[in-house]
């Protein structure tokens, strides 16, 4: 049997399949990110108490507060990218639904990403500490955290932020694109014609195989010899062979 309706076979754009390589991309670095802050976790703790030692300040509490707020946002950002990745996977399917929540948690990702950025290029950690006067100033806090932890960290750090913004804009832009939208639009069912000696169900017309025939009793032959002889005739006695037929005479009577 064949179906007079189908639904076409859609193929996927490569803008489409480009967007969620970079959604990826956007994952794995969040990853990255997360191990090198959770890898100097102990040395910006330290950095801190440091700065604020002999300031009047409990420089025990503000080094935990700071350096859970910055272990918090890390992983904040890694479940949103998780989100994404998640997202991903579904935009590959054509869900419309997943595109636009794709360009709502990409945009809240933009400017967290962005916003970071922003702060690490003003001076990185500002804990309102210049503001007191035996506190530490942002510069001394920032030169306190350069000579704690490895010269790598920093540049590392704002090339993955970089590279993050850049694959994550990107992303979304390819998905806005006018070429993906008939993939993501929703796709109705196209009659195709029945294929030429198709069979249907259904019931069958007169003379089809399949039914008996109305002529005739079943079981039983319609035409030929019988399957018993004949009973044998009655004896007459008028009954006299006939002369022509070959074989010996009578004799005659007196």
């Amino acid at each position: 049997m064949v179906d007079s309706q189908s639904t076409p076979a859609r193929q996927r754009p490569s803008i489409v399949s480009i967007s969620s390589y970079l959604l990826f991309l956007f994952l794995a670095l969040q990853v990255i990110s997360l191990i090198i802050t959770l890898s100097t976790f102990s040395k910006t703790r330290d950095a801190l108490r440091a700065a604020y030692e002999g300031s009047g300040t409990d420089g025990d509490q503000v080094a935990d507060v700071f350096a859970v707020i910055g272990i918090g946002g890390s992983i904040v950002l890694l479940l949103l990218a998780v989100v994404l990745g998640v997202l991903a996977l579904f935009n590959n399917q054509g869900r419309n639904g997943a595109r636009i929540t794709t360009w709502i948690v990409g945009g809240i990702m933009v400017c967290c990403v962005g916003g970071g950025l922003l702060s690490n290029a003003a001076g990185g950690f500002n804990t309102g500490g210049g503001n007191t006067a035996n506190g530490p100033s942002p510069e001394e806090i920032q030169r306190r955290l350069e000579e704690a932890l490895p010269s790598w960290v920093t540049p590392v750090s704002l090339l993955l932020g970089v590279l993050s913004l850049i694959a994550l804009i990107t992303a979304l832009v390819l998905l806005a694109l006018p070429k993906a939208n008939p993939f993501f639009r929703k796709q109705t069912a196209a009659w195709e014609p029945p294929t030429p000696g198709a069979s249907y169900p259904g019931p069958q017309s007169p003379g089809q195989p399949g039914y008996p025939q109305a002529s005739g009793e079943p079981g039983y032959p319609s035409s030929g010899e019988p399957s018993y002889p004949p009973p044998p005739a009655a004896n007459r006695p008028d009954d006299t062979p006939p002369t022509d037929r070959p074989g010996s005479t009578p004799p005659p009577t007196n």
